[in-house]
């Protein structure tokens, strides 16, 4: 049986990890050893020091390999659209009432994505930003912020949305941003280009398992309530599932990068690696995988399959 090791961040992620994995050993003759690394200096050289194979996140920090780093190959975008609903006040109506107010931002993830979404919204130079620790208000809690008329408005993932609802406040409702999202991989170009058999099993796994997530949701919330579950810490099966749905809603199953969402990306690690700059994107991606199997059938046999 071949091997990969296959690390991610964030327990957030383990359902599609996790159907990665089984797919990978049901089908393809491929053992998918999953390593969580959770410090974000130690997941970003990972792949630099051979603690895995493939990473599994948003990947805006690999762009440019740094100093002494070897070339990455980005091979899968499972996601191009980033939601996360903006919550205001309930008396407020459109973004225009927001003009002059301060936005709640957590201090950890893409702090350039939030400028781009106050960019779709027109509010761009009309407002500003106040970082707000998950350490002060609980993770993912900012919105206390808004609740007590600090901050106007904050972004908030949806499965952390309950609370800021119950609360009293609302969603004011906006577009999806385009971008590079969650479930992004990549590896080294060394490792991809020793390991090409290794690599069409392993994105053949991936497709299986987006396949499974998005058409078969009972088969794939069996694999779900075993370790992703545990490792997620959700006890109510009613909660997991909407943990479930929220994840599974925008997966795509060709998972191609749009010219969209990796301008998107492109931008927001510019802003946060300056030494990004001049590089060209999409110099970092290799879609022969992908199209290979999306050309002969593979991914359209799959989805007749299992619809």
């Amino acid at each position: 049986m071949q091997h990969i090791r296959l690390a991610y961040r964030d327990n957030d992620r383990t359902p599609v990890i996790f159907a990665i994995k089984e797919m990978a050993q049901r089908h393809y003759d491929l053992e998918v050893e999953v390593l969580q690394i959770k410090g974000t200096e130690d997941y970003e050289a990972a792949v630099f020091t051979d603690a895995c194979d493939v990473i599994i996140e948003h990947l805006e920090y690999f762009f440019k390999a740094r100093p002494g780093e070897a070339p990455i190959t980005m091979f899968c975008a499972p996601i191009v659209e980033s939601e996360q609903p903006l919550v205001v006040r309930p008396e407020v109506n459109s973004p225009a009432e927001l003009e002059g107010g301060a936005f709640a931002v957590r201090t950890t993830g893409r702090f350039h994505t939030v400028q781009l979404r106050i960019r779709m919204l027109g509010l761009e130079g009309k407002v500003t930003s106040v970082k707000v620790p998950d350490a002060e208000v609980g993770r993912w809690c900012q919105w206390k912020k808004v609740l007590s008329g600090e901050c106007v408005g904050t972004f908030v993932s949806p499965l952390y949305l309950p609370a800021a609802l119950e609360a009293g406040l609302k969603v004011l409702p906006m577009d999806k941003l385009p971008q590079v999202e969650h479930y992004g991989q990549l590896c080294l170009t060394s490792f991809a280009a020793a390991n090409d058999a290794l690599m069409t099993a392993y994105v053949k796994s991936v497709i299986d398992a987006l396949c499974v997530l998005k058409l078969r949701r009972n088969e794939a919330l069996e694999i779900v309530n075993q370790e992703p579950r545990r490792l997620i810490g959700i006890e109510d099966q009613g909660e997991l599932e909407r943990w479930f749905d929220h994840i599974v809603q925008d997966l795509q199953l060709k998972p191609y990068p749009t010219a969209q969402a990796i301008a998107n990306s492109y931008e927001a690690a510019v802003v946060e690696y300056p030494d990004v700059a001049g590089v060209n994107p999409l110099a970092c991606w290799d879609l022969h995988w992908v199209k290979q199997l999306d050309d002969a059938g593979f991914i359209d046999g799959l989805i007749r399959q299992m619809a």
